[in-house]
């Protein structure tokens, strides 16, 4: 077995980290197997350590960045199918492709779980050179990730980093004019562009920000994309879909429409960028992109 960690941690991630270590190498050595945790700090040498797994069973220690970060590299090396069943241990903060897996947020039961758990097939969401395991997003998700951020920063102090994202979704979407975007589902004009949007938003799996369940039906195993689009323009309207985010009510606004497909294609009609948070990473600005679902593109142990 080899474990990959991002190095660059708190103490306290890096107690779970410890702790995870020594219950997987334990566990492998019972097996007669040997055991290799990798701590990396940068692309390179995470891209090192995956090129070294010789047939090992890997396992990813960390949030949807770093989970987001080595299934990137492996699909662009072409060794993600290669790899085989992969573990995800959470030691983030976020962790929402664990909560969308059903994978224990408790490390070592997710250790348990990598031990002894079922095979399950995953889609990817590709776009150019990039993946997505979770979701993607623009306009207010794309400035509540990045207004997110500097609250959540501020609230884990006081143990209350969850409320991040939602209380940056409101921030964002108090002051954002919306954008003008067309966006057609497998070739089906799901909107025409000629309102907002205040936010767009696919997903693989259903939460974003630590639990924000902004895409409630996803299934990161049905081989589709599931696809928000807001355009509500009130203040008030805002406020209620940006409360709403944290049960997934928002979804059955009537202000919101819902749609599901393999391809996703988004267009800025009157040629202005729009910024995309891909798994949390910020990236752009476009005036147009194109997403495409792969099935069953990696193997990941989950509960059923």
């Amino acid at each position: 077995m080899l474990a990959v960690v991002n190095s660059s941690a708190g103490t306290a991630y890096r107690r779970s980290v410890d702790a995870v270590a020594s219950f997987l190498s334990s566990a492998s050595s019972r097996q007669g197997s040997a055991f290799e945790l990798a701590r990396t700090e940068n692309l390179d040498e995470l891209s090192s350590a995956l090129g070294s797994l010789n047939g090992r069973q890997l396992v990813l220690l960390g949030g949807d960045g770093s989970v987001h970060a080595a299934i990137e590299c492996l699909h662009q090396s072409a060794t993600l199918d290669a790899a085989g069943p992969i573990g995800i241990i959470p030691v983030g903060t976020g962790n929402d492709l664990a909560r969308s897996l059903k994978i224990p947020l408790d490390p070592l039961q997710a250790a348990e779980c990598v031990m002894s758990g079922p095979v399950r097939t995953m889609e990817l969401l590709l776009s150019g050179d990039k993946v997505a395991v979770n979701a993607v997003h623009m306009g207010i998700g794309a400035d509540a990730s990045y207004k997110g951020a500097e609250v959540k920063k501020k609230l884990s102090k006081i143990k209350a980093g969850k409320l991040g994202y939602p209380l940056g979704a409101i921030a964002a979407g108090i002051s954002s004019p919306g954008l003008n975007l067309s966006v057609r589902v497998d070739g089906e004009l799901l909107h025409d562009g000629s309102r907002p949007l205040l936010m767009a938003a696919l997903g693989l799996g259903g939460t974003v920000g630590g639990g924000a369940r902004l895409i409630p039906d996803a299934n990161p195993h049905d081989g589709f994309v599931d696809v928000v689009l807001w355009e509500s323009v009130g203040r008030a309207a805002r406020v209620g879909y940006a409360l709403g985010l944290k049960n997934g009510d928002h979804a059955r606004r009537s202000d919101v429409r819902v749609g599901r497909g393999q391809t996703v294609e988004i267009t800025a009609v009157d040629g202005n960028g729009f910024r995309v948070s891909n798994d949390g990473e910020l990236w752009g600005p476009f005036t147009e992109r194109r997403w495409e679902v792969q099935c069953d593109a990696w193997q990941v142990i989950a509960p059923q």
